[in-house]
C-alpha cells in the first residue's frame, strides 16, 4: 500500500482496485465483520492506522443466493449487455418484492431473466437496483448485473447526473402568468416558461403510503417541467414533459400536486378533479375521468455506461393506455 492517508479505512478507499466494486459503505462493514487483516492480524477498527509497506487483505465471501424466487415473466428488454439491462417497466408491475407484492414483480422476472448474471453488491446475489419507478408508471429503468456496474451506476444516480424525461398528463396548464402559481411556495418559471418545483420530501405524518412537500428538513428535491401540448377550450389539461434533478420517491407526483396540476388518474395525490363539462368532447371527458393510473411515463433514460464509458441514451414510446388517454383528448376517437 503506497503512501495510504493514515486511516484503514480511508486507506482502503483509496486503494482498493475499482474492479472490486467494493463502496464504502460495503468496506466498512467487511472491517467490522473482522474480514480485514493488517500484517496477518484482524483489524476491526476503522480508524486503524496503517503505514507503507503494510500488507492488507480482505477477504470477501461469495454472494449468498437470494430469497427472492425466479419467475419467468415476460421483459420489454430494451438494451442489454454483461454489465447491465435497460429494461421498459409496463404499468402495474412492482420493481422488487414487499409485503403486499411478494411476487410477480420486476426483480422476480430479472432473476430468471438474467441466471447466474447478477450483481452481488452488498454480498447477496441480486439484480442491481439502483433507481426505482412507481408500480403504476410505466417506462424506463436501467439495472445492474455487475458488481462494478452497480456501484458506477449509483454513483452517477447519486451525482445527479443520469437524464431522465417522463411524460405526464396534468389538470391545468402551468403558466409563469398565473398569478396563483406566483404565490406557491417553491414554485418559479425559468426561460421558456419552464417551471420548477423545489422543496424538501419526506413521508407524510399521517399517511406512510404518501410524500409530502416540506421546506424544513426532508430530502432535497427539484423538478422541472413544460408544457408540450393543452386540451380544452379554455385548456383543463396539459400534456407536460418533466425532468428530474433529484429522484425521490414521487416526486414527479407529490411536487405537481403541490403546484396545483396533480397527474390525471393519480389515486393518491392527483384526485378525481371535476372537469367542465364544456371544456372538452364527451368522450375525452369520459377518458380523462375513468383513467385509472397516474398518467406518468418514463419515456427517456440517459447515462454513462460504468464499465465502457460510452454515452447511452434511451426512448421508450409512450404506453396504449396513455396513448388513447391522448388519443381522446385530441377527439381522435376510434
Amino acid at each position: 500500500m503506497a503512501n495510504p492517508p493514515g486511516r484503514l479505512d480511508k486507506a482502503l478507499s483509496r486503494d482498493v482496485p475499482e474492479a472490486a466494486a467494493l463502496s464504502r459503505s460495503r468496506l466498512a462493514r467487511l472491517i467490522a465483520a473482522g474480514a480485514v487483516r493488517v500484517n496477518g492480524a484482524v483489524a476491526d477498527n476503522p480508524k486503524a492506522r496503517v503505514a507503507e509497506g503494510d500488507h492488507v487483505e480482505i477477504t470477501v465471501e461469495a454472494a449468498a443466493e437470494s430469497h427472492i424466487g425466479a419467475e419467468e415473466i415476460a421483459l420489454d428488454v430494451v438494451f442489454e449487455d454483461d454489465d447491465l439491462i435497460v429494461i421498459n417497466k409496463p404499468a402495474g408491475m412492482v420493481v422488487h418484492p414487499a409485503p403486499g407484492s411478494p411476487g410477480g414483480t420486476l426483480v422476480n422476472a430479472l432473476l430468471h431473466h438474467c441466471g447466474d448474471n447478477l450483481s452481488g453488491v452488498g454480498g447477496v446475489a441480486r439484480p442491481g437496483i439502483v433507481h426505482r419507478i412507481d408500480k403504476d408508471t410505466s417506462g424506463l429503468l436501467v439495472v445492474a448485473k455487475s458488481d462494478r456496474a452497480h456501484q458506477g451506476l449509483a454513483a452517477q444516480f447519486e451525482k445527479h447526473t443520469v437524464t431522465r424525461y417522463y411524460l405526464a398528463v396534468v389538470y391545468g396548464v402551468p403558466d409563469a402568468a398565473d398569478p396563483r402559481l406566483r404565490g406557491v411556495r417553491g414554485v418559479s418559471f425559468e426561460t421558456g416558461n419552464i417551471m420548477k418545483i423545489t422543496s424538501g420530501l419526506a413521508r407524510h405524518k399521517h399517511d406512510r403510503q404518501r410524500q409530502a412537500v416540506l421546506f424544513d428538513g426532508g430530502r432535497h428535491a427539484v423538478t422541472r417541467a413544460r408544457t408540450v401540448e393543452t386540451f380544452g377550450a379554455p385548456p383543463v389539461i396539459a400534456l407536460m414533459e418533466c425532468w428530474l434533478e433529484t429522484g425521490r420517491t414521487h416526486q414527479i407526483r407529490v411536487h405537481m400536486a403541490h403546484a396545483g396540476h396533480g397527474l390525471v388518474g393519480d389515486p393518491v395525490y392527483g384526485g378525481r378533479r371535476k372537469l367542465p363539462e364544456k371544456a372538452l368532447p364527451p368522450a375525452a371527458l369520459a377518458a380523462a375521468r375513468a383513467f385509472p393510473r397516474q398518467a406518468l411515463h418514463a419515456a427517456v433514460l440517459g447515462f454513462v455506461h460504468p464499465v465502457s464509458g460510452d454515452e447511452m441514451r434511451f426512448e421508450a414510446p409512450m404506453p396504449a393506455d396513455m396513448a388513447a388517454l391522448l388519443a381522446a383528448l385530441r377527439g381522435q376517437e376510434g
